[in-house]
């Protein structure tokens, strides 16, 4: 399973929402259940599945999945 795959699920899991929701340009606005509780569980998930872990700041400054990537990629994990 490629990167790309573990994040949707991920994100999938962690926020609740049908696979058929999740876009790479989702944004914090448009999903529900993104509140303080699901971005520390994001957090979490991203340290469990990328070996990352995300600093608080960092993950408070995220406002859509494309910001997730852009940390994780300057981290060396890469999303193709």
């Amino acid at each position: 399973m490629g990167n790309r795959e573990k994040l949707k699920d991920l994100f999938v899991d962690v926020f609740l929402i049908e696979p058929s929701e999740f876009r790479f340009d989702l944004t914090r606005e448009e999903v529900k259940t993104w509140d303080s509780l699901g971005v520390v569980s994001m957090a979490v998930g991203i340290q469990e599945t990328f070996g990352y872990h995300m600093r608080p700041e960092e993950a408070v400054a995220i406002k859509g999945v494309g910001d997730i990537i852009k940390v994780l990629e300057s981290k060396g994990i890469l999303f193709e």
